[in-house]
């Protein structure tokens, strides 16, 4: 590895999650599409069924968590859709290279100007930061833990924001479906308020149940593996960092990530 310090495999690039969007689109096309083809699309429109389902899903949401919580969900479903591009094999191969240099040049060469190197990784930056300035590798091990525990819980909030939107929306539905009965069965004797209310009873069901299993569930699970993949990647990060302020052999740090990499993700760094 050369004097001048760097991460070669840290995440510099933005990319565009087409899985997420490309998967809701097409659902949501090909649902549009048999609608099509089975006649006027104009009768899965209402507006009524809309204020019910979405409206009702929201703010039945916000009551069990808060505004700032809802807010939040948004923000980190965007960060899903642009994400940096991010691997656990690049990660650990990162920590080797950096724990190589430090064992030939000393962890104080990466202060100051070599140190912002490392600014697009904040959890590795401020790791490395501690180093340099001696802070005990126990209270390192602690700060960093409770950092990944803080950012894990963060995403797993929004999730579970998600989680219970897909709860309520069905139930929404069923709520505008008894709606629609109600105003059925008590105009049985009008015929031109029956068709409308029947409609508005069916479409609040096929309402809730679409945003439950096209939209909140799939993007809940989305944010859960995008929170997994982050946890081991600062895990690795954390793993490599005391074992740079410990000054161990670069050789025990590939055997330590490697019993944290999936099979297939194994690093093969000293061979």
């Amino acid at each position: 590895m050369s004097e001048q310090a760097e991460i070669t495999t840290v995440p510099r690039r933005t990319l565009f999650d087409g899985a997420t969007v490309f998967g809701l689109a097409g659902a949501l096309g090909l649902i549009i599409a048999a609608i099509l083809l089975g006649g006027s699309a104009s009768a899965f429109v209402n507006l009524s069924g809309l204020l019910i389902v979405v409206g009702g899903t929201f703010a039945v949401t916000t009551v069990s968590f808060t505004l700032g919580d809802v807010a939040r969900t948004f923000t980190v479903l965007g960060g899903t859709i642009f994400y940096r591009e991010r691997d656990p094999q690049d990660a650990a191969y990162s920590m080797l290279e950096l724990a190589d240099y430090c064992r030939k040049h000393g962890v104080l060469r990466l202060a100051g100007a070599q140190l912002e190197k490392f600014g697009r990784e904040p959890f590795l930056h401020k790791a490395l930061s501690m180093v340099i300035e001696g802070v005990p590798e126990k209270d390192i091990s602690d700060i960093l833990g409770e950092d990944m525990s803080a950012a894990t819980a963060r995403v797993h909030r929004s999730a579970g924001v998600l989680r219970k939107a897909a709860e309520i929306s069905p139930a929404m539905g069923l709520i505008g479906t008894l709606i629609g009965l109600v105003q059925m069965l008590g105009n049985l004797d009008n015929p031109s308020v029956i068709g409308p209310s029947m409609a508005v009873a069916l479409i609040t069901t096929f309402y809730g149940v679409l945003l439950a299993n096209v939209v909140f569930n799939p993007l809940a699970s989305k944010l859960e593996r995008n929170a997994a993949e982050d946890h081991l990647i600062h895990y690795l990060y954390t793993v490599g960092v005391l074992s740079i302020s410990r000054k161990d052999n670069p050789r025990r740090l590939e055997m330590l990530l490697n019993s944290a990499l999936p099979p297939e993700g194994k690093v093969r760094f000293f061979e």
